[in-house]
């Protein structure tokens, strides 16, 4: 059995990130080009949650990982432009700041005793509750921004 590592889960978050892009891009094109008002829905909605999903990954890999705050918040943002998920990715596996497995166990390294690196042992130590409690984090959010809307409005 593989288990899945971090690398493998950010490589494979990333990608699907840029699929998604690929899949809004096609639904916008179908919109505007054909009048297919429905495809942006499906294809934003396809895109909305897997960037929430590549959000989540990228906090908890990037944690995983000690990376900086900076660097958590770059990974992020390379979702907001189409397809630098891969590039970045690319950058993060080069660097080898993708390489080593889970943190299920405290190091001797000073953040350990944080509680950030805590919580996540904590989590990490239970796979399960920590996949069900992301999902329905994502979830959760997702619903609250598809209540708040879509950028520029139902009209757009």
């Amino acid at each position: 059995m593989t288990t899945l590592s971090p690398k493998r889960l950010f490589r494979g978050l990333a990608l699907a990130e840029a699929v998604t892009w690929t899949i809004l891009i096609v639904a916008m094109i179908l919109k505007y080009a054909a009048g297919v008002e429905w495809a942006v829905l499906v294809g934003g909605s396809i895109h909305g949650f897997v960037f929430l999903a590549y959000a989540a990954s990228s906090i908890l890999v990037g944690v995983n990982q000690r990376w900086s705050v900076g660097r958590i918040a770059f990974a992020v943002l390379t979702a907001i432009v189409p397809y630098a998920t891969i590039p970045f990715e690319l950058h993060l596996v080069r660097s080898g700041r993708l390489e080593g497995d889970w943190r299920r166990e405290p190091t001797d390294h000073p953040d350990d005793g944080a509680w950030w690196n805590r919580v996540l042992r904590w989590f990490l130590a239970r796979p399960v509750l920590l996949a069900s409690v992301a999902v329905v984090a994502i979830a959760a959010i997702f619903g609250g921004l598809l209540v708040l809307g879509p950028p520029g409005g139902w009209q757009s």
